[in-house]
């Protein structure tokens, strides 16, 4: 599965202690959220994102150190402008402590918010091919 990753799975270091294989397949542009500051670098509605693509079977792992079972961080599906899908995690900016005022619209849980925006805001991935 490829993974959008924009924070701390960026760095293969970090990456290589949480799975034991994975593929880095090139940069990319996340547009239709923008990144915030908290205590874990998270996504808020509006502007892009610049990150990588990150190739694993992994996932689960991916979730446990993102904690998605603690309702720290969602992962949520993202079109690719070049076809298919890739999976963004977006972390709850309360639990987070995020200082800028994030708000998801519309009622529902954080991932529901999120699925929601993601679809009728047109949100997608753009990968970074090379030229």
């Amino acid at each position: 599965m490829d993974v959008f990753v924009y924070g701390t799975l960026t760095e293969p270091d970090r990456v290589a202690s949480l799975v034991d294989a994975f593929v880095f397949v090139g940069a990319a542009v996340l547009e239709g959220c923008h990144p915030v500051a908290g205590r874990y670098p998270t996504l808020a509605p509006g502007g892009e994102t610049a990150g990588r693509l990150l190739r694993t079977e992994a996932v689960d792992d991916l979730d446990a150190y993102e904690g998605v079972d603690e309702g720290l961080y969602v992962r949520v599906p993202v079109p690719r402008t070049d076809g298919g899908t890739v999976a963004a995690y977006v972390g709850d900016p309360d639990a987070l402590g995020v200082a800028e005022a994030v708000t998801w619209p519309g009622p529902g849980t954080l991932a529901d918010r999120v699925r929601r925006y993601v679809e009728e805001e047109s949100v997608v991935v753009r990968p970074e091919h090379p030229s």
